[in-house]
């Protein structure tokens, strides 16, 4: 039986309600009546939206410093799909064409790959855009796999590019979806 795993990696810095990062390896859920109804979940196992030690946001904003606003709604150019598109397609080719499918290495992979992406998109000093990388990586094992996402945002302004890989073990597919900070 395969499995997809997917990581999606925000760099907004928010951690979304689930605190600091636990060196816990296992954190426990009760259901509310007090008895132990859900088993123990690993964390390590299990992608997060904190961005605690993203040393991007350390430097971008030092403590106390806010953005003007600059009362412009929509960006100056639009966002460069194409070369984004060339960018997802060079990194996942040069990580992943002579990798075969193992679960461990490709749920890290998943996360490395989000990481190098972003990386490399922020090279391209957009400003004011924000980047939400998603990298699901799965078994190629003649199965069917849907991947849906859904934002909301304006149409104007924000954007997203998908590049898709295949090799004889695995696939992969990449979604970076933009959006421009008012």
């Amino acid at each position: 039986m395969s499995t997809v795993h997917q990581v999606s990696h925000s760099n907004r810095g928010y951690n979304y309600g689930l605190g600091k990062k636990s060196n816990a390896s296992r954190v426990p859920r009760e259901s509310p009546i007090g008895t132990n109804l859900y088993r123990y979940r690993k964390t390590g196992s299990v992608s997060g939206l904190s961005f605690d030690d993203d040393p991007y946001f350390e430097d971008a904003f030092p403590s106390g410093m806010r953005m003007e606003n600059t009362f412009q709604l929509h960006p100056s150019k639009p966002f460069p799909v194409n070369i984004v598109h060339d960018i997802i397609d060079d990194v996942l080719r040069s990580y992943l064409s002579n990798e075969s499918y193992q679960e461990e290495l490709c749920r890290e992979m998943a996360k490395t790959l989000s990481e190098v992406i972003k990386a490399r998109i922020r090279e391209l000093q957009l400003p004011r855009y924000r980047f939400i990388c998603r990298v699901d990586i799965g078994q190629l094992a003649r199965q069917g796999v849907s991947i849906v996402s859904s934002f909301l945002w304006d149409p104007d302004s924000d954007n997203f590019c998908t590049c898709e890989f295949r090799n004889n073990s695995l696939f992969a597919v990449c979604t970076v979806f933009t959006i421009y900070v008012e």
